[in-house]
């Protein structure tokens, strides 16, 4: 995912500068360069001989260390990165950053570089709180920094309260978005629903369908990350939502189908990728039917939330087809019927697509007529596809 990136890692000397060691194994994994310099208090913590290790380069830990090259060492770093990471950023390091102090490796490489600087702060909560820090921090925003808010817990001080680092993944998912993703989504409003629904039979059972919801989290996640504000409308599935994402857990079509409209009428774009059951049970019964009591179960069709959004649209309407047979037939057909924008349609029979792959096969059907067939790919950069559709109508 990373390859070919360069991500400069600036690590202070703070406790959790260990956690700096899985930071570079995860950004490793994702085929990323790793560079690492290390302030003189961040060596007292973890020795610079672990950081070679795990990125498999020399370490820089001072401006005036012996040649190895020709290169100026926070200049060559500097021009090297595609992005830099400063962790654990202690409020010495964040201090000297705003005041434009540099006067050790990490500091001069920031004060030189023109990538984009994220700051991963973890310190003492009273240091965190105190005004200065907080006026040096929004200082730091203004101009461009981004921060990678730390989380409140037990520190290890003993005190309790905001100041831990940031979980790793969170660290990780903020350097991704600004090395992949270029931010075309600001400021729009971008509504997707993913998942099943469930429809209740009696207190323990249910109708539900095989949805993982894995397409729909694909398309929440790269909304966030190209910068839009995304919310997911969700039924109950198995994965961790997305960061800075509005996440909204439902479990009946009609509560899906309530939640849409509540919060369609703000949106810029809709991608319904969820599997809404097309029933519900008329005759529900409240605690458990004894199985030989069981003789029919009578079903009502729910409200059908795509067609209702295209009635009266004033955003562009994403559709999503699952079919076994007749592919092109019935998805043309939903996308007169439903008067979506385009249809996202995968054959069920074809290896790699449809409910609990990481990957998908479709074909997209557009209002003009227009169809267009997409290899197999992963749903994440299928996401990506089906965004730059989207945005591209927006203009």
């Amino acid at each position: 995912m990373l390859k070919g990136k360069t991500v400069v890692i600036g690590v202070c000397g703070g406790i959790a500068a260990y956690k700096v060691c899985e930071i570079i194994s995860k950004l490793k994994k994702l085929g990323a360069n790793v560079r690492v310099c290390m302030t003189d208090a961040a060596q007292k913590f973890v020795t610079p001989l672990t950081f070679q290790s795990l990125s498999q380069n020399a370490v820089a830990t001072g401006m005036f260390d012996p040649v190895k090259s020709w290169d100026i060492e926070h200049i060559s770093l500097a021009k090297a990165a595609d992005v830099m990471l400063i962790v654990p950023a202690t409020a010495n390091i964040i201090g000297k950053i705003s005041a434009g102090i540099a006067d050790n490796i990490v500091t001069t490489t920031v004060m030189a570089t023109k990538a984009k600087v994220i700051i991963a702060p973890a310190m003492n909560t009273q240091m965190y709180e105190n005004p200065i820090t907080t006026e040096n921090i929004e200082r730091l925003k203004k101009l461009g920094y981004v921060f990678v808010d730390p989380e409140g817990g037990r520190l290890a001080c003993g005190d309790v309260g905001k100041g831990k680092l940031a979980d790793v993944d969170d660290i990780i998912e903020e350097v991704i978005t600004h090395l992949l993703y270029e931010k075309d989504l600001a400021g729009k409003n971008v509504l997707i629903t993913a998942g099943p629904t469930m429809e209740r039979i009696d207190d323990i059972r249910y109708i539900t369908n095989h949805s993982s919801g894995k397409m729909g989290y694909a398309l929440a996640r790269v909304a966030a990350r190209r910068g839009a504000n995304v919310t997911l409308i969700s039924g109950k599935v198995c994965i961790t939502p997305p960061k800075k994402v509005n996440t909204i857990y439902i479990q009946s079509a009609k509560q899906m189908h309530g939640e849409v409209m509540k919060y369609s009428k703000d949106m810029d774009i809709v991608i319904k990728a969820a599997a809404v059951g097309d029933f519900y049970v008329k005759n529900q019964a409240d605690g458990k039917i004894k199985k030989d009591k069981i003789n029919t179960i009578e079903l009502e069709k729910n409200p059908d939330i795509l067609q209702t959004l295209g009635q009266n649209k004033n955003f562009v309407l994403v559709g999503f087809s699952m079919e076994t047979e007749k592919l092109s037939l019935y998805s043309v057909e939903k996308l007169k019927k439903k008067n979506a924008d385009f249809i996202v349609a995968n054959d069920l029979t074809h290896e790699g697509a449809g409910f609990g792959t990481d990957t998908n096969i479709v074909r997209i059907f557009h209002q003009n007529g227009e169809t267009e067939d997409l290899p197999l790919m992963s749903k994440e950069k299928l996401a990506g596809e089906i965004l730059d559709r989207a945005a591209r109508l927006l203009k």
